[in-house]
């Protein structure tokens, strides 16, 4: 995903992906601990989306306050 896919979205769309994307961390952790990860760069792909979707929320947040 990328900066332009997640400024279009609602603030509400934008907390149900950092869930979603939590969750599926916590899962590739798993994965990765058992031994079963596949594809490791999916770990850094989804972890790189997280902050992509925190650093919205937190401009959101700023030009909200302004």
């Amino acid at each position: 995903m990328n900066g332009a896919e997640i400024k279009q979205k609602t603030d509400d769309e934008l907390s149900g992906l950092l869930t979603d994307l939590k969750k599926e961390t916590l899962n590739l952790r798993f994965q990765q601990s058992g031994g079963q990860l596949e594809s490791t760069a999916r770990v850094r792909v989804v972890r790189r989306d997280i902050a992509r979707v925190l650093s919205e929320q937190n401009v959101r947040r700023k030009t909200a306050g302004e």
